[in-house]
């Protein structure tokens, strides 16, 4: 009884101290500023993901009336043929481009660190602007340069007798083309890793050196343990991007003009399949579904990553 009425008055008394904040304008103003945040939260992100939830227990389709099918779009989902397709091409993308993007932005990165602070500027520059570039864009480009025939990628093998593959028609090539392309848009993970490595304190590298630390082993030893949070951070957002990629696929592939002329599933990844189902279609209630599986499996993916990490991610002040 001692302990219960122990908690119940800490309870009462953390009830009155949050009800005495709000006789400070301070509170007051706090509150103002998260309103349009909180306002955008639930309009824009928990409300979509509760409808859709809800949704992903029905036969809707925008134009019927609808009906509750139970679980029906999720053993719809386990027996989906391109669902399985389409899983297996975005992890095989994402394996592509997430250690991809990591190495060619960390090698970008620890170049820009040993030129000058006014170049430093004009290669960020440079090398963010891909960044800003619409994904769209990205796609059309996409045909552009890894056309079979006459893209610029081909003609530059050529020039060292090299017969470049048909990057946009062959199911073998489709996705490394893809990944390439995504690899180049590489700006803001240079910005991340050129931050984290200008944090990384000199002394260490100079005490390394007069041990006759080779440079492999300061990078290794040094280098990779100082910015491993920023590895683990851009590690979990390439992951989340690659396992929603659609823009440059959709684009590139299934746009009006494309999908006329492209009939293999190379490029099919699970958010264009998804896209298909629900406005193509009009199997608003299953793409739903569809929808609630890839946070699951995103969720999950990024758990793993965050369990694992613990292990191998440093943070300064505190435990490796």
């Amino acid at each position: 009884m001692l302990a219960s009425e122990r908690s119940e008055q800490s309870n009462t008394a953390r009830v009155r101290r949050w009800a005495r904040g709000f006789r400070d304008r301070d509170t007051w103003a706090a509150y103002g500023f998260m309103t349009p945040w909180l306002i955008g939260f639930v309009v824009f992100l928990a409300g979509p993901m509760i409808i859709s939830l809800v949704l992903s227990f029905t036969d809707y389709d925008g134009l019927r009336e609808t009906s509750n099918v139970g679980i029906a779009n999720y053993e719809q989902l386990l027996s989906d043929p391109k669902i399985r397709r389409s899983l297996s091409n975005t992890v095989i993308y994402a394996i592509m481009i997430v250690p991809g993007t990591m190495v060619v932005a960390l090698g970008l990165a620890m170049m820009l660190s040993r030129v000058g602070r006014r170049s430093a500027g004009v290669f960020r520059t440079l090398f963010y602007l891909p960044e800003v570039t619409p994904k769209v864009a990205v796609g059309v480009l996409f045909l552009m340069l890894f056309n079979g025939q006459v893209g610029l990628v081909n003609g530059a093998l050529g020039l060292v007798r090299i017969d470049g593959p048909d990057w946009s028609t062959d199911p073998a090539w489709v996705k490394p083309g893809l990944a390439l392309m995504h690899i180049w848009s590489v700006g803001g993970t240079v910005i991340i890793y050129l931050a984290a490595l200008n944090n990384v304190p000199r002394d260490l590298y100079e005490a390394a050196e007069l041990d006759g630390v080779s440079a492999w082993q300061r990078f290794r030893h040094i280098t990779v343990p100082m910015i491993s949070h920023a590895l683990f951070f851009t590690l979990i957002v390439q992951t989340i991007n690659a396992l929603q990629t659609f823009d440059e696929a959709y684009a590139a592939f299934y746009g009006s003009s494309a999908s006329a002329t492209y009939s293999s599933d190379a490029a099919l990844f699970y958010l264009v399949y998804l896209f298909q189902q629900a406005f193509q279609f009009l199997h608003m209630g299953y793409a739903s579904a569809m929808a609630w599986l890839l946070f699951v499996v995103i969720m999950v993916i990024t758990a793993i990553q965050i369990k694992v990490s613990k292990r191998f991610v440093y943070y300064e002040g505190g435990d490796r």
